[in-house]
This record gives structure tokens, C-alpha cells and sequence, in this order.
């Protein structure tokens, strides 16, 4: 089942090179470094800005508004459980000595998802969340439309041809590498964004993406975007946070899923949700616990949006057995189901 849950982007669109690539759908908050660092979707709320090469990384908050008389099951009102003055993001939000400190913090804790080992992990939970396999390998050209309005999704963390993320990723990489198959569907990208049309994209569009996807560079660009703007961020907040492989893990399927922002519905608004009900370990709290409180928030914010497939498998019989059977290092061997099949990595 590819692409059960298609995530919407929401942010405001800055020219080519000027912000981080949110796949299909949470909003975007600036962290990532790197040449494919780039703009997202622009529908409401977000201003992003970047170099193409060198992010320069820009503190977006959450905006304000009183949230009352919101539909209880909104993606705002799930959100608005969180009161007081927790920062969505706290490394951007710190001075350069406490931002220091909190990186003394990190480098402090054990590895976790940060050992190439368990990244092998942190790469097949996601492709079996995102792809139903193990071989997340085989996902650099999957490209499909899953029918929820977004267009095309493909790739390892599934760009949509509707959610402008696609298009300038594309934009980006053909700056580098101007002859690669993709370059000439450029114009009819620009014409779709924001839309789930194929016109100008059919019949030939799917197979240059598969044919780019034979290139080394193209598929280097797709983990740039994975590791910079969602793995490293998710892993160092979820290290600060006291937290261990599993809470890493979660948070970096959060971020993947609902994007890196800070609106209620995307990653840093839940954590914030997450952080009114329960402390972290940080915070002398207890993981489990903690975590128990994220996935609810989490859960609660898939369930709420409306032009989503609601499919929580990913939490329901993944990220939540594991944390009911005690696996908060995430060790192998695991054992999992998603989507109704069975999902296991030996020792």
C-alpha cells in the first residue's frame, strides 16, 4: 500500500533555492543544510527562507490567534492543548551559549538512530510505513498517485507533483544536472503545482522519474533531503529530549509525515501538545509516558485531517507496539505490522 497516509504542505512560496522541501505535506520550518534545502507549497502560513547551497536557518513561529470555537477534532484544535510559553523549536529559539550546550548534550547521549546500524533500521521502518517494503532502496523511483488530491508522490519521502515540494526539488536538481530526464517536464510541474492534474505530465512523466532515479546523483539528492531536513533534526531534539531510538525514530516519522513546522498539525505543534500533558525525560519525566502522550497527539492530528486517508497503522500496530512491548532502544530483532502485513528485521 504506497503512500497510505499523503501528507499536505502548507507554507508560502519563496523563490527557487529559498526554503526546505516538505514532501506532500506537513508544514515546513527551516534546519536543513544543503543544495536541495528548497521551497514548499505555498497555501497559507509559511514563510521560508534558504540559500540553495547554505540554509540560512530562520526561526518560524507558530502563528498566534485564539483557537476557541474550533472543531474539536481540527488539526488547530488538537494543537491548542498546548498552553504557555514552550517554544516549538528549541535550538532555534536559543543564543549561541545555550545552543551550545545543547549540542554538548547530544553529543553526550548515546548514538541511537545515529549509528549507521540503526539508521539501516530508522530507513526500512519508514519504507514499510511509506512504501510497504523493507528494500527502502527501491523507493528512489516509485513514483504513483495515490488519489487523494496531491498529484503524483514519489521517491523516498514522497515529493507530490501537487504540493510544489516536487517541483522544486526538480527545479533544484536540474540547476545542478540541466540534462537529466525530468528538466523538460519543468514547465508542465509549474503548471499542476498545487493541484492533483497530470496534464502536460502524461504519459511520459512517471518514467523519467524512474529513469532519474538510475542516476547516483539523483538518488544522493533524496537522501540529502531525508538526513538534513528531517533525520539529523528529529535526532537531535529527540536526544535533548532525553529520549531513546524509538522516541528518535517517532519523532523522525512525525517529521516525515506531517513535516517539520509549527502549526498545530506538523511536527513541532504536536510536540508542543505533547510537551502541555507529560514531561519529557529531559524534564525528569518518565519515556514511556511521554511518548504514550506524543503518539496520541500524533494519532489525533492524522485522524483530524479531513482530505486525508486515516489509515494510523504506522502508530497503531508499529510505533506503539513497540512501545507497549518495552523496545524504546528499537534493538533487532523487530517485529511489526503495517497495513494488515507483517514486517520483521532479525538480529
Amino acid at each position: 500500500m504506497r503512500r497510505a497516509y499523503a501528507k499536505r504542505t502548507e507554507g508560502l512560496r519563496q523563490g527557487v533555492g529559498h526554503g526546505p522541501i516538505v514532501p506532500c505535506g506537513g508544514s515546513a520550518s527551516p534546519g536543513g543544510r544543503g543544495p536541495y534545502s528548497v521551497p514548499v507549497k505555498p497555501v497559507t502560513r509559511f514563510a521560508l527562507i534558504a540559500a540553495p547551497l547554505v540554509i540560512a536557518v530562520t526561526l518560524l513561529l507558530n502563528p498566534g490567534g485564539d483557537d476557541s470555537g474550533l472543531p474539536t477534532d481540527s488539526p488547530e484544535a488538537v494543537g491548542a492543548k498546548a498552553t504557555g510559553p514552550v517554544n516549538p523549536d528549541p535550538f532555534a529559539a536559543a543564543d549561541d551559549e545555550e545552543r551550545a550546550e545543547m549540542n554538548r548534550t547530544v553529543e553526550r547521549a548515546p548514538a541511537g538512530l545515529a549509528a549507521p546500524r540503526m539508521r539501516e533500521v530508522a530507513w526500512q521502518l519508514l519504507a514499510s510505513a511509506e512504501g510497504s517494503t523493507l528494500d527502502w532502496r527501491s523507493q528512489y523511483g516509485t513514483i504513483e498517485d495515490s488519489g487523494d488530491g496531491t498529484g503524483y508522490a514519489a521517491g523516498l519521502v514522497g515529493f507530490c507533483s501537487g504540493t510544489h515540494d516536487m517541483l522544486v526539488f526538480v527545479e533544484a536538481f536540474t540547476k545542478d544536472h540541466p540534462d537529466n530526464p525530468l528538466a523538460r517536464y519543468l514547465p508542465a510541474l509549474r503548471e499542476v503545482d498545487g493541484t492533483g492534474s497530470h496534464e502536460g505530465l502524461d504519459p511520459g512523466f512517471t518514467a523519467a522519474w524512474k529513469k532519474a532515479a538510475e542516476d547516483p546523483a539523483f538518488r544522493r539528492a533524496q537522501e540529502e533531503v531525508r538526513d538534513k531536513q528531517f533525520f539529523e533534526p528529529a535526532v537531535r531534539l529527540a536526544k535533548l529530549d532525553g529520549l531513546g531510538a524509538l522516541g528518535q525514530y517517532i519523532y523522525f516519522d512525525t517529521m516525515v509525515l506531517q513535516g517539520p513546522g509549527h502549526e498545530a498539525d506538523s511536527f513541532y505543534g504536536i510536540r508542543r501538545a505533547a510537551l502541555a500533558e507529560a514531561d519529557t525525560v529531559a524534564e525528569g519525566g518518565d519515556e514511556s509516558a511521554y511518548l504514550d502522550i506524543f503518539l496520541d497527539t500524533a494519532r489525533a492530528v492524522m485522524k483530524s485531517k479531513k482530505n486525508q486517508q486515516h489509515d494510523t497503522s504506522r502508530i497503531d500496530t508499529a510505533q506503539r507496539v513497540f512501545l507497549e512491548d518495552g523496545e524504546l532502544d528499537l534493538e533487532p530483532p523487530l517485529a511489526w505490522k503495517m497495513y494488515g502485513e507483517t514486517f520483521r528485521i532479525p538480529s
